[in-house]
């Protein structure tokens, strides 16, 4: 029950924008994602990596390493170990978006989604536009059969970043899967 409010409160999120919280307000995004929407092939990745850079800022020397060392967990497959220092990260810093998202991600690793769910939300809480919750976001629904609302995340990181070849692919699937093709 507590996982279907989430996801219904995560796809009302994406309906709406979200709270514009923390690093969302923050105008190097707001220009970077107006660069990303209109990015071609050669130059996505590298807005995107920015965004991604400016999401890691925690502006404290402590937190970054917490951050990295959750992220070296996560690289060596440890979930539990993951967990452990994004859990440290976010007692810390409980506004800080990546930490939210390394545990939702540690999480999914471990194969908790009601936890990777409840965390997604926080993600999108503090910034709606992170791509890779919303990612996370639509895999998830995907691998419970939720077909419409997998679609409709990842239609949601689409429309932030028009050239995720990896997304136009699982929409692709998804919609070959029920019958129909419409990009």
């Amino acid at each position: 029950m507590r996982a279907r409010f989430l996801i219904v409160f995560l796809l009302a999120m994406m309906a709406g924008g979200g709270a514009q919280a923390g690093q969302a307000s923050d105008t190097r995004l707001d220009q970077l994602f107006g660069a990303l929407a209109r990015a071609g092939p050669g130059e996505w990745q590298v807005i995107e990596q920015e965004i991604r850079g400016i999401w890691a800022e925690s502006g404290s020397a402590s937190l970054d390493l917490l951050l990295a060392r959750g992220s070296q967990a996560l690289e060596d497959g440890d979930a539990e170990a993951a967990i452990e220092h994004f859990t440290a990260l976010i007692d810390h810093a409980p506004d800080f978006a990546a930490a939210w998202n390394g545990r939702a991600t540690a999480y999914f690793r471990a194969g908790l989604y009601g936890p990777a769910l409840a965390d997604i939300a926080q993600v999108l809480t503090l910034e709606p536009r992170h791509f890779g919750a919303l990612t996370g976001l639509a895999v998830i629904l995907e691998e419970s059969g939720q077909t419409e609302k997998a679609l409709a995340a990842y239609r949601e990181v689409l429309r932030l970043n028009p050239n995720r070849t990896n997304v136009l692919e699982a929409i692709a699937a998804l919609e070959r899967g029920r019958g129909q093709f419409d990009l």
